[in-house]
């Protein structure tokens, strides 16, 4: 078992919260949920405190705060109150969080609710519309019209959000390339802040993934998946977003400070049953199952399932992958810091042969994919694998 108990952690902290119940099941889906009606939801929110109650200090120097599922707004306003007043209550008052997210299902947030959750510091909303399309939308078990997702974005600004993120998906069962052009000239004609948007992957236990075993369903191309994004970066950039990370667009500004402690292979909480957290050198994922999560919390133990302690040759490997996904690229300054050494020490002749490929270039500060380098990505990063005792 972990030792995490009350440990001040070295730096400003990173929390992630995991509100497990949903009001459907979307059928790509491979997170923990469960469906919201007959579910413990209160036992479960006093539970989650007890679990940060027991980890963190009794200020703990947080940074940015991401509350996730599952789906938080399929809980009742005063429930949703509660999980952010106990999130809120964990951290150090004199400090202000610098972002303070939120993930909204379009037709669950009403005007009282966005309004409640802007009351309680609440700073940014990350709303999952996926398509503008009514079709596929209800094709992917989506629970909402693209009527509706525009109307939460509307009512989120006038509840007075500044930082406004909605994610989209590519590359579904018998999406055209005139369906992608539709959302992408409806997304931008909206006003938000931030665009992540994702390529289907058919994951086990989804619906998707036992339809695609059956022959009923199949995936794009790749060839399509890769000109829809390239339609959406472009028409994205054209619009006043760039592509600080592969998946993530934004306005300037407006990136997303919680994601980018992940993509910079930093450390940070995971709160709730099944979320994954990294502290001390060790990944960690909670128990999923509902009743398993509450029984280990109310004996008061940390209810962890699986830990994995990061090997440094892992944790260089990481910082390549996940430093590489953004545009500031793998910081010199904070590899040297993170591991003693430099990345030419460790890969010499991996970063030549790349640079010559024109896959990737030094930009001074740190590395960073080309152009070419992005539509490459997963062959740039496998020549970063290395053997476990580099």
């Amino acid at each position: 078992m972990m030792n995490v108990q009350k440990k001040v952690p070295a730096s400003p902290a990173s929390i992630y919260v995991h509100i497990p119940f949903c009001r459907y099941i979307c059928f790509y889906c491979d997170f923990n949920k469960f469906f919201i009606e007959n579910q413990p939801v209160d036992d479960y929110i006093e539970q989650l405190d007890r679990e940060m109650k027991r980890v963190l200090p009794e200020t703990a120097p947080v940074d940015t705060v991401y509350v996730g599922g599952g789906t938080p707004t399929a809980l009742a306003m005063d429930q949703l109150r509660r999980v952010l007043r106990d999130v809120k209550k964990r951290t150090d008052s004199s400090r202000p969080l610098r972002e303070f997210s939120v993930e909204v299902n379009p037709g669950e947030a009403d005007r009282a609710k966005l309004d409640m959750m802007k009351e309680e510091g609440v700073t940014r909303l990350s709303i999952g519309v996926q398509t503008f399309n009514d079709s596929l939308l209800q094709k992917i078990g989506r629970g909402h019209s693209a009527a509706e997702a525009e109307e939460t974005v509307r009512l989120a600004r006038e509840s007075g959000f500044d930082n406004i993120s909605i994610d989209l998906m590519f590359g579904l069962p018998e999406q055209t390339m005139a369906d992608w052009k539709d959302t992408i000239t409806r997304a931008v004609q909206l006003d938000i802040d931030h665009v992540s948007a994702y390529s289907l992957k058919i994951e086990e236990k989804t619906m998707f993934y036992n339809w695609y075993r059956q022959g009923k369903i199949k995936p794009l191309p790749e060839d399509t998946e890769a000109d829809m994004y390239e339609e959406l970066e472009e028409a994205l950039a054209g619009a006043g977003f760039y592509a600080y990370e592969i998946s993530n667009f934004a306005k300037p500004g407006k990136e997303s400070e919680h994601n980018k402690t992940y993509w910079r292979n930093e450390e940070y909480y995971g709160f709730g049953a099944g979320a994954h957290g990294y502290k001390d050198g060790v990944r960690y994922a909670n128990l999923g199952p509902l009743p398993h999560y509450l029984k280990a919390v109310k004996a008061g133990s940390h209810p962890v399932k699986d830990t994995h302690e990061v090997s440094r040759t892992e944790n260089i490997e990481e910082e390549m992958f996940m430093g590489l996904r953004m545009k500031e690229g793998v910081s010199a300054e904070r590899f040297n810091r993170k591991f003693n050494c430099s990345y030419y020490d460790i890969y010499p002749q991996a970063l030549q042969e790349l640079t010559a490929e024109g896959l990737l270039y030094d930009s001074g500060s740190g590395l960073q994919l080309t152009e070419k380098g992005k539509l490459l990505g997963n062959e740039v990063f496998a020549r970063f694998l290395l053997d476990e005792e580099s």
